[in-house]
């Protein structure tokens, strides 16, 4: 993955450069699965985390968790989530919004003062399509896509995902990007195109 194909991932479709990983330990919870799925999550989240060097965490000091998926079968159940309405900004109009353009997933992210991703909101409406997806392979690709403040266009046209075998795996050109990024020389927010050059770079030392 060249200099240029890094920006793209970043370059958000108003023309716009962000990046931003997380500083702080990740705090996670799951609502809405059996165990045996939560036991799926937790593991494709301990892999990423192996991946990248970055740490997990049994609570978060401020928050409690920072990183919440949600699985539920319709947008409706979700006003009825206690306290949420204080973490999600105008969760009413929200749904509504996504309830008028059928989507079936969104994530919300909230940031620290100097833009480092602080907390990640997952929600997964599991309708035919998304149950349909195994449940590893859902796990890892949400997950994948809250380690990093992609682009809203990042994945439009090609999955972060790759088919090994029989198992689904994640892209060796997105793992070894994520590495990169996690990178403790490197910063953990940048608003300037330069930063997919850096990028490139530490991907570069690392094969």
């Amino acid at each position: 993955m060249d200099a240029s194909e890094i920006e793209a991932l970043f370059t958000r479709e108003n023309g716009a450069f962000s990046f931003a990983r997380w500083n702080r330990p990740i705090a996670p919870v799951v609502f809405g699965v059996t165990d045996d799925t939560l036991s799926v999550v937790k593991g494709a989240l301990e892999a990423v985390m192996v991946l990248s060097g970055h740490q997990m965490a049994e609570t978060d000091p401020e928050l409690g968790s920072n990183f919440m998926m949600f699985f539920f079968r319709d947008w409706d159940e979700l006003p009825e989530v206690p306290g949420l309405d204080r973490l999600i900004p105008e969760l009413g109009p929200l749904v509504d919004r996504l309830k008028s353009v059928e989507a079936n997933q969104y994530r919300i992210f909230h940031f620290e003062p100097d833009g480092a991703i602080k907390a990640c909101f997952v929600f997964l409406r599991m309708d035919g399509d998304l149950s349909a997806v195994p449940a590893e392979t859902l796990a890892l690709s949400q997950i994948v896509q809250s380690v990093l403040l992609w682009s809203d266009v990042a994945f439009r046209g090609k999955s972060p995902l790759a088919v090994a075998g029989d198992k689904t795996i994640l892209r060796p050109d997105v793992a070894a990007l994520i590495r990169a990024a996690y990178d403790p020389v490197m910063p953990p927010v940048s608003q300037d195109k330069s930063h997919a050059l850096r990028l490139a770079a530490r991907v570069g030392l690392a094969q």
